[in-house]
């Protein structure tokens, strides 16, 4: 054992400490263990806090009010009650393991309880996450060198690294993340090892896979680890399609290829700090080009007609694989398909603003507004914010208070089977779309008595008309109240 830093002891939570103190009251060996250490050591903040004992499971929840035991691994969750903070609403204490073989290179397929932490340790990922540390004692155990690895920012694995993952195969990403995260470098053989395991990710769950994925991108430094990921053949059983845009070079608008115009995007939505959606679709937004890439003889350039509709079809399909939630999916899929959307404001129309925050919908829209921020900076160009971005996000602030889905209209279905004695079915809702667009071209006319009575004019045409109407709406000028439209437009600096 060596003495730990002083600052490591002044930063354990009483939470965490009355758990330790009580199993060593009861005569048991406690230490902290794993990522919270290694985090402490770093003057990180754990994101989680575990405690390794020689306790048996039944000896650990004997000595705690509230406990919760579901697993075949011997990890008792210890209950802290009224803590608003998540990270220490439940710790985790496991007795000290040995582990058997990992059949399906994920499990072991059979865990015994140790007496000794030597035994718990040899069996962890990696060095640094092989460190414990005695509260009580202010002491560590670090039998492989972590504390070393720590300071020179080296990953490697405990023990034979190709062993290490073919125990575990998730681990091949966990080093990726841990790379993305601490922004260390990974050892040479454990390269070498991420290198010629990595086909074991085919054998791990999804969601695994998602939950690494996902803290990869909302690490301050993806764009790195993902080319990390693409050298050394893991990408390609994470998000192939990403792959694919290697070499693809663009048109003379972009000074990348598809690959790199993704990555420099996504990594100004990191600069921005913006979220997991958006990251997710600055990430994605041109994975459409690849396969829609045609040369143009006329333009003698590359074409990428379509590009956003493949992408969004695409992204959706790769999100849905890989087990993200649909508000996610929803959500990243109409950020692709719609930034393209035409921001030439010398000819755009606010009826035209109007159906793009329909489409994309209003708690998206500013989304979708910073993602084409993202897509300027990711190709090249210096300037976030040009004249006609700015313009385009003033007609928006314009729009927002209009009604822009059937919901908001100022009459329902309902109404009009009460009033027009009509028969539920889908000739009710071509006339709510045809009223829609009628609202669209004029907010002024959402009104019950005007929708009632332009209604009943609706309910006499054919549903082939209706269904058109509601498809295509007539282009007016919008006249919107003077005052207001100066104060949104001065507030973005445009005319």
């Amino acid at each position: 054992m060596k003495k730990a830093e002083n600052k490591v002891n002044s930063k354990i939570p009483d939470e965490v400490s009355r758990i330790t103190e009580a199993l060593e009251k009861a005569g048991f060996e406690a230490y902290i263990v794993g990522g919270c250490v290694r985090d402490l050591l770093l003057g990180r903040r754990p994101k989680d806090w575990d405690i390794t004992t020689n306790a048996k499971p039944e000896e650990i929840i004997s000595l705690f009010d509230e406990t919760f035991y579901e697993n075949e691994y011997g990890t008792v969750g210890v209950v802290n009650k009224g803590i608003e903070d998540k990270t220490l609403s439940i710790v985790e204490v496991t007795p000290y393991r040995l582990e058997a073989e990992y059949s399906d290179n994920r499990r072991p397929d059979s865990v015994t309880f140790s007496e000794k932490i030597e035994d718990d340790l040899k069996r962890r990922d990696f060095t640094i996450n092989a460190i414990a540390y005695s509260v009580s004692g202010n002491t560590v155990v670090d039998l492989h060198d972590g504390r070393g690895d720590l300071s020179q920012k080296i990953l490697r694995t405990v023990g034979n690294p190709l062993e290490r993952f073919e125990e575990d195969g998730l681990r091949i990403l966990r080093a990726i993340r841990l790379h993305a995260e601490l922004g260390f470098t990974i050892e040479k053989e454990t390269l070498e090892a991420i290198k010629r395991a990595g086909g074991l990710l085919k054998k791990i769950s999804k969601e695994r896979i998602r939950d690494e994925f996902v803290r990869i991108i909302m690490s301050d430094n993806p764009v790195n680890s993902l080319v990390l990921s693409r050298e050394l053949g893991i990408l390609e059983h994470i998000i192939p399609e990403l792959e694919k845009g290697v070499g693809i070079e663009q048109n003379q608008a972009h000074s990348y290829d598809v690959w790199e115009h993704g990555l420099k995007t996504l990594q100004h939505a990191v600069s921005k700090k913006w979220g997991l959606s958006l990251r997710l679709s600055a990430m994605f937004h041109d994975i459409g080009k690849p396969p829609t890439r045609q040369w143009s003889p006329e333009k003698k350039d590359w074409t990428f007609y379509g590009h956003d509709v493949v992408g969004a079809r695409i992204t959706e399909k790769t999100l849905k694989d890989l087990k993200f939630p649909k508000e996610v999916i929803d959500k990243v899929g109409k950020l692709v398909r719609w930034h393209m959307f035409f921001s030439d404001t010398d000819q755009i129309t606010l009826s035209a603003v109007r159906r793009l925050v329909s489409r994309v919908g209003q708690e998206n829209v500013w989304d979708l507004m910073n993602l084409r921020v993202c897509d300027r900076i990711g190709t090249g160009r210096p300037k976030e914010s040009p004249y006609r971005l700015r313009k385009y996000q003033s007609m928006i602030e314009e729009v927002m208070a209009d009604p822009i889905s059937v919901g908001m209209l100022k009459i329902d279905g309902n109404v009009l089977i009460k009033k027009l004695k009509l028969s539920p079915g889908p000739k009710i809702g071509y006339i709510l779309h045809a009223l829609l667009e009628e609202v669209l071209e004029n907010p002024l006319n959402n009104t019950e008595d005007y929708l009632e009575k332009k209604s009943r004019e609706l309910a006499a045409l054919s549903d082939s008309e209706l269904k058109k109407m509601g498809e295509k709406g007539k282009v007016e000028k919008e006249n919107l109240q003077e005052e207001k439209i100066k104060e949104i437009r001065d507030k973005y600096w445009v005319k």
